[in-house]
């Protein structure tokens, strides 16, 4: 299974963990503009994806959305305040890729990241904040998979991530037990 930067996987690894103890999840970070690819590589069954994603040849499912902020420097102006908007940004150098070099350029305050929360939360330093961006348009998280892999374990694990329990009509486990 693999995921892009800022995804907190533990409430689905823990009912996946409780429910099939003896198939462990093998988890892979994937940098977000590499998401398709390792589905279409079959580098992972399925990956917790930042939309857009090009879905064709596969299934996606919209999870939730994901806040805008602006992640700065502690000293920064931007660090005043409780929330900011685009137009407050218009005059900073706005970068939205997370690399090394665009957080060092953060810290010195010679630039702003504009990116989901989820990833400011994750990769927190103590010289940084991170302010939300009223009028930014919110992310997308959603998990994608191949349309031709037939993996009954996939259709547990999305059985999982959209909350059915192990008793549901949906799962191979139940479908088994009523054949029984």
């Amino acid at each position: 299974m693999g995921y892009v930067p800022g995804v907190t996987l533990t409430k689905w690894r823990t009912v996946w963990s409780d429910r099939f103890p003896r198939i462990p999840l093998e988890i892979v970070e994937v940098e977000q503009p590499d998401q398709r690819q390792v589905l279409v590589d079959e580098v992972v069954d399925v990956c917790f994806v930042r939309l857009p994603l090009d879905t064709d040849g596969l299934h996606r499912i919209p999870l939730y959305e994901e806040l805008p902020v602006a992640w700065v420097s502690k000293d920064h102006v931007v660090a005043a305040v409780d929330e900011v908007s685009l137009g407050d940004l218009a005059d900073e150098d706005v970068r939205t890729e997370v690399t090394t070099f665009h957080v060092d350029l953060v810290a010195l305050g010679e630039a702003v990241l504009h990116v989901p929360m989820s990833i400011a939360r994750t990769q927190s330093r103590r010289d940084l904040v991170y302010r939300p961006i009223t009028d930014a348009p919110s992310t997308t998280i959603a998990i994608a998979w191949r349309q031709d892999d037939g993996n009954e374990l996939i259709e547990e694990f999305i059985g999982v991530v959209r909350g059915r329990t192990a008793n549901s009509s949906r799962t191979a486990q139940a479908r088994g037990k009523r054949k029984s």
